[in-house]
Formats: C-alpha cells, structure tokens, sequence
C-alpha cells in the first residue's frame, strides 16, 4: 500500500511540475487505470448474473465506490478519481449511444402500440413531478436553514429530481413475459429523460425578471417547441439515411461503409441537435427507431449483424462507464469540503428530496394508469394493473446519470464550483443517486418477484398486445385498392366500419391506419418489408 501510495504521489507531482508530457503520460494511466476497472466490472458483472439482489449496475456503483476509496486513500485525502467528470464529456461522448441503442433495440409494435400512455408518462409525468419537487423545494429547504437559490433554481431541480433511471427495473422485468409493463417501463424511462433534459433546458433560458405572470406559459411554449423540432429533425436524418442506403446500395461495395454511414449519421443527428440548441436526446432516440425500420433494411445481412450488436456493445459499456464514475463520484473531497452544510441539514435535503421524489411519482402513475385503462377499453388490451402500477412507480424511484450531469450542468462551472449552497445541491444530487441505485436496486428483483410471481407472468402472455378479433384485418377506405373501391356503396360501407373501429378501438385503429399508409407511401422510398 505504501508503494502504491508513493507511487501515485510522484506520478502525480511529476505532473504537476512538468506539465506538458507528462501531463499526458498522467491521463494515459488514468485511462488505463479506468479501462481496467471496466473490465473488472463487466467480469464482475457476469458472475453475478444470476445473483437475486445484486444487478450490473450495482455492481459498477459499488467497484467504482471502492476504486474511489482507494485512490482516496492512496492520495491522503486529496482525490478520489480516474477521470474528472465533465458534462459536456457525458453528453457529447457518453449519453447518444445509450439513447440512440434504445431507440434502435426497441420493440416498435409494442412502443407505438402503448404510445399514448407512454408520453402521457413521459412527458405530462416529467411535469407533474417538476411542479412537486419544484414547490417543496422552495417550501422546505428554508424550513430546515437552506437557503439562496433563485426561481431558476428551484425549477432546475425539478427537473433534475424528474429524470429517471430504469435500467435496474428493465435488467429484472422479463420482456417475453410481461411485454407491455417493459415496453411501458423503458418508454417512459427513454421520454423520460428526453423531456427532462429539454424542459431543463427551457428553463435555463428563462429570464425570470422579465416574466412577470406567463412563466408556466413560456417553460410550456418553449418545451413544445423544443420536443417538436427535435422529433422531426431525428425522423428527417433517419429518413435520409435510409434513402441513401436504399438508392446507392452500398453494401454491394463495402459493408463497412454501411455501418459507418448509419453511425456517423446517428451521431450527426445528436450534434447537429445540439449545434441547433434543440433536444438532442430526443433527436437520436427517433431517428434510432427510424433507422431501424427503414435503413436496418437497406443494408447487407452481415451489417444488420454488426450494426445491431455494435451499437449494444457500445450503449452497454457507457452505462458501465456512469455508473462506476458516479461510485468514484460520491467520494470527492473537494464538494465536501465547499459544502458548508452541517450533517443535520444534509441528512434534512437528502430526506426531502427522496419524499418530493417519492411522491412525484405517486402523483402521477396511478392517475395516468387509470385513465388509461378507462381510454383503451377491455377490447383494447390488458389493463395496467394495480401490481404493473407498483412496478411502474418504483421503477421511476431511481436516479442516474443525467441527474448528475444536469446538476453539474446548473451548479457547476467545468465541474467545480466555490459556492457552499451550489456545492450542497451537488452533494445531496450524489448521495441520491447513490441510495436510489443502491437501496431501491437491492430491492428492485424481490419486489418485482412478489408483485409479477411466475405463474402471474405466465398467464398474460397472449393478449398484452389485444385480441385476435376477426376486426383486426378489416380494410381502410383511404388505402384500399381500386378493385376494393368498384363502388361507392362499398366505401360507405367500409367508412362506416372504420369509424366504428376508431371508436372502439382507437390505438389499435391508428396502428392499422399507419401500417397501410406504411406499406403503400412510405416502404417503397425509404425501405423495409411490406406488412402482411
């Protein structure tokens, strides 16, 4: 230990007397030091696959607390890290390949099939619970002798506290057996965080003193504009991708071009969202789904191989990458020490901010789900169970990586800051994060195993998506065929038929409706097999 200490001690002095090479020579070991920790995890990780408490990103959180306690230990106290966190790092480098796998991996039928409830969780969710967080904030933090934050503020932790992390959840939720509560639970852990880093940063721009009364007016108008261009900008470079693979035919040449085309555009669509200043998560998540519908298509057999196990591979190592750094995280000194807060008013914004989180949650998952299974009707499909909504709610429960990069984002300058107050968010957003993860993902697999027992799970396979009803094939006057359309009796008839359908089944009537404009527009330009 006293080697090691000494060793790292004149690496680290070295660096800072010379500088220049050696300064890099410093990050080289870092790096090296960090790439291997990640491999310890990821081997850490497999043997404990199976293990009933204990998933992959616990098991990161846990690795990198310890590497943090050892480097902290070998500098006596003077740094606990590899690698300095900076969120610009984290959402230029680290984020767009988890969101962009998401999007290209996701089940789309079940996705689209659940839409409305979904962005009914994502997004009027991610409001609900900013306006919670937000006041209690601004309520309790005075009452507890915290203080000096402005409007901004407040509403910057809103959103901070409404970004999500699923990933313990979908790591125990079996996808085969419980289709729709997964596909609910990671969409609206995706949208998620969508909407919270766009809304987050709707109201960074806001200039309070000019405001007056239309604050909730201009976040609202701000966000709709911000999630609206970004939509259509990820659907419009995914659509050029796949025209261009479709027209040009790369792989006839060079697979490798094709999978090189498909990244670049990927992250294209992030970046030139950011260069943009729109959302770019949300840019990268649709243009993903997009992707994968036309373009995955368009490319030779052996790229859809490659394509679709790179870009797991690479969402899977920055997930490991986040967790470990915010394990290392919780051990810095330098927060600590700029924190003036006494452990009695941490303990206090530590424990407030866990019950605003926990009844954010509640405030909108059991309202949303009721009116849900109120809209979709018992034809439609299962209902979202009292049990599904438990799952939902704890699902939520759990925070990530974004809540630390947007706390940074709003609290930091280039990950420091010499505000005691600033420094105090800071550390409150770490010790969060970290008990979430922990506690909560400790007990994700018990509860999850006592709400869905097998037997239960079994059971609603079959008809998560609807029923086999005859209905299902009935044919939509916009885009019959002319031998369907001899007669305008029979399109009347069909009209009739369809707006009966839309009625009854609203969801699963739009997804019909878009199959066939789907298969007849839209198919033949950009790619794809013809629905049968």
């Amino acid at each position: 230990m006293a080697t090691a200490a000494a060793w790292w001690e004149a690496l680290v002095a070295a660096a800072a007397v010379n500088g220049g090479a050696t300064g890099s020579s410093t990050t080289v070991v870092s790096i090296c030091v960090f790439t291997t920790v990640l491999c310890v995890c990821l081997v850490a990780g497999h043997l404990l696959e199976e293990n009933k408490w204990v998933n992959e990103s616990i098991t990161a959180l846990i690795i990198g607390c310890i590497i943090g306690a050892i480097i902290f230990l070998l500098t006596k106290g003077k740094n606990s890290h590899i690698l300095r966190f900076d969120e610009q790092l984290f959402f230029i480098y680290v984020l767009p390949p988890i969101i962009f796998n998401a999007g290209f991996q996701v089940k789309k039928k079940q996705f689209f099939h659940n839409f409305m409830t979904i962005m009914s969780f994502g997004v009027f969710g991610v409001f609900i619970s900013v306006a919670i967080v937000s006041a209690g904030c601004y309520w309790l933090f005075p009452k507890v002798g915290f203080g000096n934050l402005d409007a901004v503020d407040y509403l910057a932790l809103g959103a901070i506290f409404s970004s999500t992390d699923t990933v313990c959840t979908l790591q125990v939720i079996n996808q085969d057996e419980t289709p729709r509560l997964y596909s609910l639970v990671f969409g609206e852990g995706v949208v998620n965080d969508a909407t919270a880093v766009v809304l987050f940063n709707a109201i960074k721009n806001l200039n309070i003193s000019q405001l007056k009364g239309g604050l909730v007016l201009k976040v609202i108008s701000d966000f709709l504009y911000l999630f609206a261009t970004s939509t259509i900008l990820g659907i419009s470079i995914g659509l050029s991708t796949a025209y261009v693979l479709k027209a040009l035919y790369l792989g006839r040449h060079s697979t490798d071009r094709e999978v090189a085309l498909m990244a670049l555009m990927a992250y294209l669509s992030y970046m030139l969202a950011e260069l943009l200043e729109l959302g770019g998560i949300l840019t990268v998540f649709f243009c993903g789904i997009v992707m994968s519908h036309y373009a995955w298509h368009n490319v030779t057999a052996s790229s859809r191989i490659t394509t679709k196990h790179i870009f797991a591979t690479l969402s899977f190592i920055a997930e490991t990458f986040i967790f470990l750094y915010v394990g290392m995280d919780a051990l810095d000194i330098d927060k600590w020490k700029t924190s003036k807060a006494s452990f009695k008013t941490s303990i206090s914004l530590f424990g407030i901010i866990i019950l605003l989180v926990l009844l954010g949650r509640a405030a909108f998952v059991c309202p949303i789900s009721i009116l849900s299974n109120n809209m979709s009707g018992s034809s439609e499909r299962t209902p979202i169970t009292f049990k599904h909504q438990v799952v939902i709610w704890w699902a939520g429960l759990m925070r990530g990586a974004v809540s630390i990069a947007l706390a940074y984002n709003q609290f930091t300058f280039s990950g420091e800051t010499s505000d005691p107050v600033h420094a105090a968010i800071i550390t409150s957003t770490i010790i969060v994060v970290f008990f979430t993860t922990l506690v909560f993902g400790f007990l994700t697999r018990p509860l999850i195993s006592a709400m869905l027992p097998r037997h239960s799970r079994a059971s609603s396979r079959g008809h998560s998506t609807g029923t086999n009803s005859p209905k299902d094939d009935f044919t939509l006057p916009f885009f019959s065929t002319d031998e369907d359309a001899s007669g305008s009796g029979i399109v009347l008839e069909q009209a009739k038929r369809s707006i009966s359908m839309l009625l009854e089944r609203p969801v699963h009537t739009v997804h019909i409706y878009w199959r066939k404009f789907d298969d007849k527009f839209m198919r033949p330009i950009f790619g794809g097999p013809q629905s049968h």
